[in-house]
């Protein structure tokens, strides 16, 4: 049986490895076994921690809207508004209202205010 020379297409593939490998410390960066163990492990973590990104942006955001909230009146949270937003049938989104919260308070105290206003309006209709 003849000798079958695939030095090209190897080592084509282990520079196409180490390129993803080059800023890994030690041998993580230097041993083909060490360097593909690595990949897939650093792969794992950047797909896991890409919806754990979006957990804690949600619990911030959440976090920042329930504070502003709680700063004007005691007696309304973030459940209370969040509730109130679904009633109207308002679309924003809670990226939304905390840029709004930080950016421009008042404008969310009157946002929170109006909505308030027109759900306790209507409810008092129905009781009627």
């Amino acid at each position: 049986m003849t000798r079958v020379k695939r030095g090209y297409i190897a080592r084509k593939r282990r520079t196409k490895i180490r390129l993803f490998a080059s800023s890994f410390r030690g041998s993580h960066s230097r041993l083909t076994r060490t360097i593909t163990q690595q990949k897939i492990r650093a792969l794992v973590s950047a797909h896991r921690d890409r919806d754990k990104q979006k957990r804690n942006f949600r619990r911030l955001w959440i976090t920042r809207i329930n504070a502003v909230i709680r700063e004007k009146g005691v007696s309304y949270s973030y459940s209370k508004l969040i509730h109130d937003l679904y009633k109207r049938q308002l679309l924003l989104n809670r990226k939304i209202l905390a840029q709004i919260a930080i950016s421009n308070r008042n404008c969310l105290y009157m946002i929170s205010n109006e909505i308030r206003e027109k759900v306790d309006s209507k409810e008092y209709t129905e009781i009627i």
